[in-house]
């Protein structure tokens, strides 16, 4: 199972910005050419494909992408490769954000 993160401002009591935006994240990740930013999330099983509508931004690691979901203000990331997580850090990083587990 992977563990999944969560990168917000909610745990920012003086911080008026406290939701991540979309204009946000769009302005971030545009300045990194191994994402990609793509509105479904297509999840490829053995007997079926599942697609998840939303705002994704694909990060491409040695030929796999994974998502980093916009959703209700926070970026959502789960760990199923340990080199997400450098690129997670810096993300909250520049965000201006917290790292929490959930």
């Amino acid at each position: 199972m992977n563990q999944r993160f969560k990168i917000t401002r909610s745990m920012q009591e003086n911080n008026p910005e406290q939701h991540i935006s979309l204009e946000e994240c769009s302005t971030y990740f545009a300045t990194k050419p191994e994402f990609t930013y793509s509105t479904v999330l297509n999840i490829v099983g053995a007997e079926s494909t599942m697609t998840i509508e939303g705002d994704f931004f694909m990060w491409e690691h040695e030929g796999q992408q994974y998502p980093f979901r916009l959703y209700m203000g926070e970026l959502y990331v789960a760990i199923s490769n340990e080199a997400i997580v450098p690129v997670m850090m810096e993300a909250a990083s520049q965000l201006h954000a917290d790292i929490v587990e959930g």
